[in-house]
């Protein structure tokens, strides 16, 4: 996945800055790397193989016999199962339905489920009085149906949570206090889902062995020093531009993550997704022509879908070079298209290719992107795992609903 041309190759290799910052983040790397042999960072720990979950595996086995699984919960309490979900979906046999917004449609979408009865009702919120998962729950569960089939992960005190669990009976499974919303794709709040959906959660995780690996962490500082370069420069946007739709959900993961973490004390970068080839007829002139105030990751997946191939009936007689050709491979030539203008117009760029679709490899990007984000937060001197200025929007909304 990672290799030294998909790395923002060359935009600053004479720059003096750039060489600074290649050591300023070389020093805090090792210092990360010390904080984490020394605990200092508990909510880490859930990104190791040895991290105990909450949940065993005849709770898995309880509620695996369910067709649907349907979960409730906001932000990050839910993006990082959605993108396990988005990327595994081709393999996973269950139906997985995600009510993450309040929306006046909802009670028509969940009517709309097949087979509702064999179902089971996972809810998560790490607080357990998130305002949006309490009306959606409110709103979706039935005590004639949920019976013997709600799961509830929370953290284990006195919250709204807990007072629907203690009433309807419902699975408590812990949401551990030290580990944030963005950041607990790897704890229960992903890993419970992933494991009913059939998934070997313990192949997601990898840390040690990561931090270890001198591709990896050379891939790390370069890109981070890179990152923070370009901040410096006034380069503070970061778009996605994403040519798999399966990957869809890892870029709104990357977005909460970059967003909520480093958006303090009026620095940060302003991460946006954008969808190849769709945005090529909207976007592009602006990303080519426009202001230089962007870097771009690139996401795609070397697995080709060979059997949508276009009609050789109906393709004119001028466009016969796509005769048989399937729809991914003309996706691919776009993707190649782009990326060679923007090396051409010297456009910083990365790319992240999934070679293959399995856990070690979505666990190895996830952990990847938040050592990342944790390395800039400490470059740019703001805490990456509180969200302030959020908290004041909760206390400002109750005042209007009171």
């Amino acid at each position: 996945m990672f290799k030294k041309d998909n790395l923002f190759k060359n935009y600053f290799s004479n720059s003096k800055k750039f060489s600074a910052n290649i050591k300023k983040t070389k020093k805090i790397f090792n210092s990360l790397k010390s904080d984490l042999k020394s605990f200092k960072i508990p909510m880490l720990t859930s990104y190791e193989k040895d991290y105990e979950l909450d949940f065993s595996s005849n709770t898995v086995k309880k509620y695996s016999k369910y067709k649907n699984i349907i979960i409730i919960g906001m932000g990050g309490s839910i993006l990082g199962t959605k993108c396990i979900y988005s990327f595994f979906k081709k393999k996973i046999k269950k139906n997985v339905f995600f009510f993450d917004n309040l929306d006046s449609n909802l009670n028509f979408k969940y009517r709309n489920i097949k087979n509702i009865k064999n179902s089971c009702f996972i809810v998560i919120s790490k607080s357990g009085n998130t305002l949006e998962t309490i009306i959606n729950a409110s709103s979706i569960l039935q005590k004639s149906i949920i019976k013997n089939k709600l799961i509830i992960i929370t953290e284990i005190n006195d919250n709204y949570l807990m007072e629907i669990a203690n009433k309807y009976n419902a699975e408590i499974i812990e949401h551990k206090e030290f580990i944030g919303g963005r950041y607990s794709i790897f704890s229960e709040a992903g890993m419970f889902p992933s494991a009913l959906m059939g998934l070997n959660i313990k192949k997601f995780k990898n840390l040690k062995v990561l931090i270890k690996n001198k591709d990896f962490v050379s891939s790390l500082i370069q890109n981070v020093a890179t990152i923070y370069t370009l901040n410096q420069n006034g380069i503070n946007n970061s778009v996605v531009l994403n040519y798999d739709s399966n990957l869809n959900d890892l870029g709104y993961w990357y977005q909460q993550l970059v967003a909520e973490s480093l958006g303090k004390n009026k620095k940060g970068i302003n991460p946006s997704l954008s969808f190849g080839p769709k945005d090529h007829h909207s976007l592009l002139q602006l990303y080519l022509d426009g202001r230089r105030d962007k870097f771009f990751t690139f996401f795609n997946s070397s697995q080709n879908e060979k059997k949508y191939k276009i009609s050789k009936d109906i393709i004119p007689s001028q466009m016969n070079f796509l005769k048989n050709k399937s729809i991914d491979f003309v996706i691919r030539a776009q993707y190649k298209a782009t990326k060679s203008v923007f090396k051409l117009k010297k456009i910083p760029y990365r790319h992240v290719l999934f070679n293959k679709n399995n856990e070690e490899e979505l666990g190895k990007i996830i952990t990847f992107f938040v050592l990342e984000t944790i390395l800039l937060s400490r470059l740019m001197g703001v805490n990456p795992f509180n969200q302030p200025a959020v908290e004041q929007i909760k206390t400002e909304t109750k005042k209007f609903l009171v």
